[in-house]
Formats: structure tokens, sequence, C-alpha cells
């Protein structure tokens, strides 16, 4: 605790002071230019990773960076009001979705006894089943960390789709006004892998 009250303490002295101008110029309102959904791992820092300021990113944090599909909204209102809010009140030009290296939440799609345990994680990553079904036939006789790896990134895949089943994403994404971005970051290097639809692949981003 003394450690978070020594850190409110650090900014309102410094971090604040060097962007003052900044803060009062975003007292009446945001204009973010980027949705990031990211997961929740505290391992991951949107702001940190993209050098961004405040006022810059609208962040969705949840379970393993999940989309709950359109046809979904209305059960799983605190990720997708947030989405929405983004879009059309926002109006924000790029939607990003990041992945990365150890999910927890990835992990636990093979983890029986975290169904007991983990009955709310479970139930949030039933979003994740065709990601799993997928994995599961490219890797049949699979290993450890092909699976993870492959996992990871075939969720953050299976999310940039369901983004497209929002009418309100799929109308300014095929006329230009929205950008659809997937990265996977790699936590012990700091590497960020950018998806490229027509290879079908991450490269990394130099």
């Amino acid at each position: 605790m003394d450690k978070l009250l020594n850190g409110v303490v650090e900014f309102r002295k410094k971090d604040f002071e060097d962007h003052r101008i900044l803060f009062r110029n975003l007292k009446e309102e945001q204009k973010p230019h980027t949705l990031f959904i990211g997961c929740c791992d505290s391992r991951i820092v949107p702001a940190l990773i993209t050098k961004t300021l405040p006022g810059e990113l609208f962040i969705i944090r949840n379970i393993a960076n999940m989309v709950p599909p359109y046809r979904l909204a209305d059960e799983y209102l605190a990720t997708t009001s947030a989405i929405e809010y983004a879009v059309q009140a926002l109006d924000v030009e790029n939607i990003v979705v990041c992945g990365h290296s150890n999910c927890g939440g990835c992990g636990s799609l093979y983890d029986e006894p975290s169904k007991e345990r983990l009955p709310h994680t479970s139930k949030w990553m039933e979003l994740a089943s065709a990601v799993k079904e997928k994995v599961e036939q490219q890797l049949p006789d699979h290993d450890p960390l092909a699976r993870e790896w492959l996992t990871e990134q075939t969720n953050v895949v299976e999310q940039m789709k369901h983004l497209l089943t929002y009418p309100f994403i799929e109308n300014k994404f095929k006329t230009g006004r929205l950008k659809i971005m997937g990265w996977y970051y790699i936590i012990e290097t700091g590497e960020v892998f950018s998806y490229h639809k027509e290879e079908n692949c991450f490269t990394l981003m130099n």
C-alpha cells in the first residue's frame, strides 16, 4: 500500500507537473485516436508499450483481450458498451487487439481443473472455444510451447473477426474510416508482432 500512496504523491509532484498543460487541455473532453483492447495481465502496460500520453488511448482490458461477437452484445455489456462508445461516440480512427505471451486466460482453455476453481473465468473463456478448436486441429500432437503461442496468436485473429460482426464497425472499416490491427506482445523481449491478413502471419514491428 505504501508503494501505491508514494506513487500518487510522486505522480502529482513530477509527472503531472511535466504535463500540466496537457491535463488542462483534457479537462473538458477526450479525443483518443485509438481503441486498445488488451488483456488484464499486470505485465501489459498499453501506454508504456505504445509510448502514448493521456488522452490518446481508449483502453478496454479483460481476460485474454476478448471481443464478444455482436450477437452476444447484451450478455457482455462491460466490453461491448465500451467498444460502442469508442467507435460511435469518440469516433476513434484505429482499433488494436493486443494479445501477449504467457497468457493465463488462453492457457485456461486447456486446464480442466480451472473450471471448478475459476467458474467465471471459464464462462468468459467460452468466447474462445473456436480458438481452441482451430489450434487442436492444427496441432493434434502438440508441444506445450507451440500450443501456447498458436493459441495466443489465433485468439488475436479471432477477436479481430468478432469486431467485424458489429455493423457500425464493419461499415467504418469497409469505407476506410476505421483501421483494425492485431498485435502480439512478447513480455520477456519487449517485441511486438503485427498481424498481416494477406500472409496470415505475425511479423516483427521494426
